[in-house]
């Protein structure tokens, strides 16, 4: 290994755990916290599913900063070596730019592999929403999430629609003025429960919470817009089943590609949009993780033309690059077909390859 090898090298190594950690606290922090506000604020969760709720979520983050953070520093490093005159003199030592761009593009194939190994193995078992940590958490205690005057809910009833719980107060193991709020898919009927009294109980066998209610009230509005009210004394009609909805109706960004793959073999009703996304998914996990290689090949000659005081515009022009790059893959999930699809995954690639293989041509004639 040449010296230059290692001057290179450790200087993007560096520079992109740099710009990985830059990235994750400007970038995804931003977002996760707006996320964990619900939870937080709004709900009330404890500390503890807090916490596991960010563990879950940072995972995901790597999938985008590391390229992003990868294209950053190899605009920054070979701006300064540009701009020192350090490029200029390893050519007239004979090194070639090619030669001199090979640890960015081993670099380039390392992190490509490592995002391949996250994104289809880490990524997928990380994909924990707020919503289905609650599930965990309801399960455990379900106490701990009823907080007298905070909506609780968005769970998934047994019909696609979501149901809410809203109580007053507590009193020993019963909790006072009881709300539940049924609402279906678009164009289904709404069901409203109060109770002056409820006491909620786990079903661990079907992993249901069970509702107790007393002094109970019941309206149901039905499709057609009629009207259907009850009273009862006693009453236990009321059940949220607490599964886990990964386990119900599974997201392809949630399933390995194993459990896609036999999802696509065996189950008869997947529709053909459907199948399309499942496969989408699959190509789109192997195409995020080729960013850092085909950004290896744009990044270096784009680098040569920064300068050394120019770091704010080194870091815009790898932010509008992985803008762009991300923002033509989200396109696939437009199309129905595979072909289609694929091609709107790769083409960053191929792009980014392309022209920068012309820029490489460009860069060696100056």
């Amino acid at each position: 290994m040449r010296i230059s090898d290692r001057y290179i090298g450790k200087q993007v190594l560096l520079g992109t755990l740099y710009a990985v950690l830059v990235l994750g606290l400007v970038l995804v922090l931003g977002n996760l916290f707006k996320k964990i506000q619900p939870l937080l604020v709004d709900q009330k969760a404890p500390l503890e599913l807090v916490l596991r709720f960010v563990f879950s979520v940072l995972p995901l983050s790597l999938m985008y900063t590391v390229p992003w953070g990868f294209l950053s520093a190899v605009l920054l490093v070979f701006g300064r070596l540009s701009s020192g005159q350090e490029i200029t003199a390893f050519r007239v030592a004979g090194v070639s730019l090619v030669r001199l761009s090979a640890p960015v593009f081993v670099i380039g194939a390392l992190l490509s592999l490592g995002s391949m190994w996250l994104n289809i193995n880490v990524v997928p078992n990380s994909k924990a929403t707020a919503t289905q940590l609650i599930y965990e958490q309801a399960s455990r205690d379900p106490d701990s999430l009823l907080k007298p005057g905070v909506v609780q809910g968005n769970f998934k009833g047994d019909g696609g629609g979501l149901q809410k719980v809203l109580i007053e107060g507590k009193s020993g193991d019963w909790v006072e003025g009881f709300h539940f709020y049924q609402i279906p898919p678009e164009g289904g009927g709404r069901t409203y429960v109060h109770a002056a009294k409820a006491a909620l109980t786990i079903n661990e066998s079907k992993n249901h919470l069970r509702i107790q209610l007393q002094d109970a009230f019941f309206e149901t509005i039905k499709t057609d817009g009629s009207v259907e009210m009850a009273f009862a004394g006693n009453a236990e009609p009321l059940l949220i089943d607490l599964r886990d909805p990964r386990s119900r109706r599974a997201r392809p960004s949630a399933m390995t590609n194993l459990q896609i793959r036999e999802r696509l073999a065996n189950d008869p009703d997947l529709d053909e949009a459907r199948k399309v996304r499942f496969r989408s998914e699959i190509t789109k996990r192997y195409s995020f993780s080729m960013a850092c290689l085909a950004f290896a090949f744009i990044a270096v000659p784009l680098g040569l033309n920064s300068r050394r005081k120019d770091t704010s515009g080194g870091l815009i022009l790898s932010l509008l690059i992985g803008t762009g790059y991300f923002l033509v893959t989200m396109l696939a999930e437009q199309f129905r077909s595979d072909t289609w699809a694929s091609a709107v995954l790769w083409s960053p690639n191929v792009v980014c390859v392309l022209l920068g293989i012309w820029l490489f041509r460009r860069a060696r004639f100056k």
